[in-house]
């Protein structure tokens, strides 16, 4: 038996955790920066996160399964906004701790709105500080905290940069401490909950973001049609749907320009994700009105 095989101690930890707070806060960036490998797509636009992802960190003696959530929000106006809520609530539902997230020198009514959603929970709450790495003068923080730990009854509250990774080894002991004991859940090497398909459509979708910015269709999915492996190179068929024609004249962009430098990008993610060579082809497709067909939600995996 090697070590990576031995029987984990009677005192190991293992449990779920919940990284939660208002759209944009940075639960992905954070997220990726627990586990050690970028997992969890990330963008400046709020709503990236469409499902709860789970990411895993095993250490000798804890295991935390972290759910990246999408951000909270109150606008329930179609059926993908009913399911950002529903993935959110349901992740909360079963966890163990509670990181509520927050933006430094930022205090807004979402972050109220989130906290007093949580209030109705029994897992302890960890408030995280994220961004402080855009706060100069680190002596304005003080004044915040203070307001912050004020909100509700916090079992820490920590500073960090996800981006810059300050604190993030502090965090890290914190949410270890809090967590049940119990043997590990996923075998030490898995990061994630999540299969090559997953990553595949969620990557693409990231490089759709990043490209297009506010241009970028609010109702899009991505969903991957074929994955051959070969000796020497993968195969990946996806393709992006669409509710209408001049959607798909953005995504594609002129000359096909766009849809190239998106294949691209998110070639290069997917090659280091997976470590071998990737040959992807993307088609964009129109399915109109898919937010409010049933069928068509339960395909692109929103049920």
């Amino acid at each position: 038996m090697n070590d990576r095989e031995q029987i984990p101690p009677v005192d190991y930890r293992c449990g779920y955790v919940a990284l939660v707070g208002r759209p944009n806060v940075g639960k992905s960036s954070l997220l990726n920066r627990m586990v050690g490998q970028k997992i969890s797509i990330t963008s400046p636009k709020p709503q990236t996160t469409h499902w709860a992802l789970y990411g895993i960190r095993t250490e000798p003696d804890y295991q935390a399964i972290f759910v990246d959530t999408p951000g909270l929000q109150n606008r329930h106006r179609d059926s993908i906004n009913r399911h950002l809520t529903r993935e959110t609530r349901s992740a909360i539902a079963q966890v163990d701790v509670l990181v509520f997230m927050t933006e430094a020198m930022s205090w807004y009514a979402g972050d109220a709105q989130v906290l007093d959603m949580l209030g109705k929970t029994e897992a302890p709450i960890v408030c995280v500080i994220n961004k402080i790495d855009r706060v100069p003068d680190r002596d304005r923080l003080l004044p915040f905290i203070q307001q912050v730990s004020a909100a509700a009854k916090f079992e820490a509250i920590i500073p960090v940069s996800a981006l810059r990774n300050e604190n993030i080894e502090t965090l890290q002991a914190t949410i270890a401490k809090l967590l049940p004991v119990a043997p590990p859940v996923y075998p030490v090497d898995q990061l994630s909950n999540r299969d090559e398909r997953f990553f595949a459509a969620e990557f693409i979708r990231e490089k759709l973001v990043r490209v297009l910015g506010q241009e970028l269709p609010y109702r899009i999915a991505v969903t991957i049609e074929r994955i051959q492996r070969q000796p020497k190179i993968t195969k990946i068929d996806a393709v992006i749907w669409v509710e209408g024609e001049s959607q798909k004249r953005i995504i594609v962009g002129k000359n096909g320009a766009v849809l190239k430098a998106v294949g691209e990008k998110a070639r290069k993610d997917l090659e280091a994700m997976f470590g071998v060579r990737l040959f992807l082809r993307t088609w964009v497709k129109i399915r109109k009105n898919w937010t409010d067909n049933a069928k068509a939600m339960k395909e692109f995996g929103y049920v």
